[in-house]
């Protein structure tokens, strides 16, 4: 992705993206040598996953929806995060998209898998579509520019094993925070930096998803569960750590 420019070469960039309140949180970084450049809240995806400037987008947010039964990779990331399993939500069917309400969607999400879901996937269900409908407006090789990850296989594959306090306690900000401070400059991860419309937890979520990100792009080993598959919509069914 290098350029020539006036002062040289502009160096790869990747994203680190997470849901927010108001929108996206946004972590960007360069890779080689990593730093992270900018963290800020966005209100349309759209805008992060057609930039052309970045070589890969680290997403907190499905992307591959199957139109039956569970998915493998999420089985497979509950497996490898042990306690921090639950943070693993059950991903909804691609016609749960349209359903008008949460009962509608569980009828849709029971017919399609067999399987229930969460409240917690329901309020997920709109920045899912959104996501959706953004990768839609791109070709295949750069919609496979837009990896679906989770922080907290992040976090495990940086600290070498699952995070063993939940994230919103003060030992699972502690623990976290040591993980990242490893490869993050401290100043991106005090209270003054979050951006308005995300929590701090956001915030370090798109910052460990950056991380990653940034790791892959120089080549370092992939946790890659859920193999080549893709679904109706042309998606890569697989979690990236």
């Amino acid at each position: 992705m290098a350029a020539a420019t006036v002062g040289g070469p502009v160096p790869d960039r990747v994203a680190g993206v997470d849901g927010c309140r108001r929108g996206w949180v946004v972590a960007v970084a360069t890779v080689e040598p990593f730093a992270v450049e900018s963290v800020t809240v966005v209100a349309s995806i759209g805008t992060v996953v057609a930039d052309p400037r970045l070589s890969t987008v680290a997403i907190d947010m499905p992307v591959g929806l199957l139109d039956e039964g569970p998915r493998d990779c999420d089985r497979a990331c509950r497996a490898l995060l042990g306690a921090r399993r639950s943070s693993v939500f059950p991903t909804p069917a691609r016609s749960v998209l349209d359903a008008t309400d949460f009962d509608d969607a569980l009828r849709r999400q029971r017919r399609a898998t067999g399987t229930g879901l969460s409240l917690q996937s329901w309020h997920l269900v709109p920045k899912i579509a959104e996501l959706d409908a953004a990768l839609g407006g791109l070709t295949r090789r750069r919609g496979d520019r837009v990896a679906e990850t989770h922080p907290e296989l992040a976090f495990a594959t940086l600290a070498g094993a699952p995070m063993r306090h939940p994230k919103r306690t003060p030992a699972g900000r502690r623990e976290r925070l040591g993980v990242l401070h490893r490869h993050v400059d401290r100043r991106w991860t005090r209270p003054a930096g979050v951006p308005t419309g995300a929590a701090g937890d956001d915030v370090l979520d798109a910052l460990v998803l950056a991380v990653r990100a940034a790791q892959w792009a120089a080549g370092s080993p992939v946790v890659e569960l859920g193999g080549d598959r893709r679904d109706a919509a042309g998606r890569l069914v697989r979690i990236r750590g």
